[in-house]
């Protein structure tokens, strides 16, 4: 019983592994460039992976609930859950931007002139929530709220993405087609994880009101955002999550 949460940990990661595998592989297609044809690779159906993290997420909240519950927490279920998320929630959203940062720049006159560092730089990402994730182990300040945005609201963002070009609400899917909001997104989205600035948990330590307010406005402006948004909702959750803690931050301090 009590490897129950070390063995949902490794389901994420199992999770995360098999998106950045869907995310990587793509069918080809022949581009005609100056009137030649060169065999270029397309985004595959990247929202299976969206789906896999999406999935992963419900398992990260799961395998932490559960080591609660068993009384299972150890520094070995720690260190193994960081190193899920930085899979799941690291290397797979970068693997994200990076076939998309491609797609875009294959869509320009000379795509086929485009350096692997205009594309590479996805890979920050990953840098960044592992480093994020590494300082959030040994700081011990971060039991009631977070220093910096958690890892997993990042990866779920970059998660919507492909989902988002998929059915195109509000024609969102157009922005992300366009090589400077992927590089400002990449910018703000690594800021963020290794800032200072304190962001609120999620987790209801009871159901008052009372020191659960922010968590409140979040499920009900959550809630009024899925009901309109579909899946725009994702980016406009994640908006709001950053507004409330700002507005705590600089308003409401402890």
């Amino acid at each position: 019983m009590k490897q129950i949460p070390n063995i949902l940990t490794l389901a994420n990661l199992f999770c995360g592994a098999l998106a950045v595998i869907f995310i990587l592989q793509s069918p080809g297609f022949v581009a005609n460039y100056n009137g030649q044809d060169y065999l270029v690779t397309p985004p595959p159906a990247m929202y299976l992976a969206s789906l896999l993290m999406g999935i992963a997420a419900v398992i990260d909240f799961l395998d932490g609930f559960a080591a609660r519950l068993l009384k299972a927490q150890s520094p070995l279920g720690r260190e193994l859950d960081s190193l899920a998320d930085v899979v799941t929630f690291g290397v797979a959203p970068g693997m994200i931007l990076y076939q998309l940062l491609r797609s875009a720049y294959m869509s320009q006159p000379d795509a086929m002139e485009v350096s692997m560092v205009n594309v590479s730089i996805a890979l920050l990402l990953p840098c960044f929530a592992a480093y994020r994730l590494a300082k959030f182990n040994i700081d011990d300040r971060q039991k009631e709220h977070f220093i910096g945005m958690p890892t997993p609201a990042v990866g779920l963002l970059v998660a919507s993405f492909p989902l988002i070009l998929l059915y195109n609400p509000y024609h969102l899917a157009d922005w992300l087609q366009k090589t400077w909001v992927l590089y400002t997104l990449l910018a703000v989205l690594c800021y963020l994880m290794v800032c200072r600035i304190p962001f609120f948990s999620l987790k209801f330590k009871s159901l008052s009101w009372k020191g659960n307010q922010l968590r409140f406005a979040l499920l009900l402006l959550s809630l009024a955002g899925i009901a309109l948004l579909h899946w725009a909702a994702v980016p406009f959750i994640f908006i709001c999550y950053v507004a409330l803690s700002l507005g705590k931050h600089f308003f409401a301090p402890e």
